[in-house]
């Protein structure tokens, strides 16, 4: 079988990785990339003897593809998932999947009448120690979660801006918030307190540097997720308590505690080489089983950190539905 001709739409952050990862797949090919600033397309282009586009549009109209990776930045996205999926290309698109609910579910609409497969990029899901604690979460009732994404600030430009990145939690604890949903359920109601506290002399920055979410699942568990980019270091992490059990993932870490026992797990995986391995996997084979993260899971996610948004801009509880 011939390799997949494999396009990229954003060389930037993410896309680094998810170029290596498909540099070394032997049933990928990186046949075109497409980027804004024309000498980072040029560059990546050449680095694995690609064609260079600065238009996506260009990119779409001059080579035959089988898959794109969408790498643009949240405010970014446009109708470029609509024009791909036209084209049959199967696709995978980085988190956030976007910044509008409305949108996004115009464009999961979109993407399923093309019967493409798609993908996106919540990678944790991949970890093998996550899918321990899923497997050893199966039967136990879960009562309480607590999750946390701590960092450093993030120097880009459009990162500090609400209208473009949706701010911390949606752009980046994003994927504590999606760990949260895949081992402790869907979320019922959110309701969240954020504050611009101390980073107020950063330019142009309107996002809050401190988020606290309570929320509430559909089980019937409640759970709150706190982050904030104050730190020099970076922490993220799930927590999730039952009687006489506790399940913490710390980093990429498992630890497992009952009564008289305690079991700590590492990770031995590169989570993002799983991630685009299974991806590249299911357009060869037309077997999805092993995505763990489609465009439906990425939209819920998205509606969970979005609505803790809303809840911070009108002050209330907000049902998700």
């Amino acid at each position: 079988m011939a390799k997949l001709k494999v396009g990229f739409i954003g060389v930037g952050g993410i896309a680094a990785v998810h170029l290596k990862n498909l540099a070394s797949n032997e049933d990928a090919d990186i046949t075109a990339v497409c980027d804004i600033v024309e000498a980072n397309a040029k560059r990546v282009a050449e680095e694995h003897s690609a064609a260079a586009y600065t238009e996506a549009d260009n990119m779409l109209e001059n080579e035959e593809l089988d898959v794109i990776f969408l790498c643009v930045p949240p405010f970014a996205h446009g109708d470029l998932e609509e024009k791909i999926v036209a084209r049959g290309i199967h696709l995978m698109v980085e988190k956030p999947v976007g910044l509008s609910m409305e949108e996004a579910r115009t464009k999961q609409g979109v993407i399923q009448q093309a019967g493409v497969i798609c993908a996106t990029g919540y990678c944790l899901r991949y970890l093998d120690t996550v899918q321990k604690a899923k497997a050893y979460l199966a039967d136990k009732e879960i009562a309480m979660v607590r999750g946390h994404y701590i960092s450093t600030f993030v120097e880009t430009p459009w990162y500090r801006t609400m209208s473009k990145s949706g701010g911390q939690l949606v752009e980046q604890a994003t994927h504590i918030a999606d760990l949260i949903r895949y081992l402790g359920g869907d979320i019922d109601k959110v309701y969240a307190n954020m504050a611009l506290k101390v980073s107020n002399d950063i330019e142009n920055i309107d996002i809050p540097d401190v988020t606290s979410v309570s929320f509430t699942f559909e089980n019937g568990a409640v759970g709150h997720l706190d982050c904030s980019f104050t730190q020099t270091d970076h922490r993220m992490g799930v927590e999730l308590l039952g009687k006489d059990f506790r399940v913490v993932i710390d980093g990429t870490s498992l630890t497992i505690l009952e009564k008289d026992n305690v079991v700590t797990t590492n990770s031995e995986v590169d989570f993002y080489e799983e991630q685009d391995k299974a991806f590249i996997e299911a357009i060869v084979t037309g077997n999805t089983d092993k995505i763990l993260s489609d465009y439906t899971n990425g939209l819920k996610t998205l509606e969970f950190t979005l609505a803790a948004n809303e809840s911070q801009a009108n002050g209330n509880v907000i049902s998700i539905t």
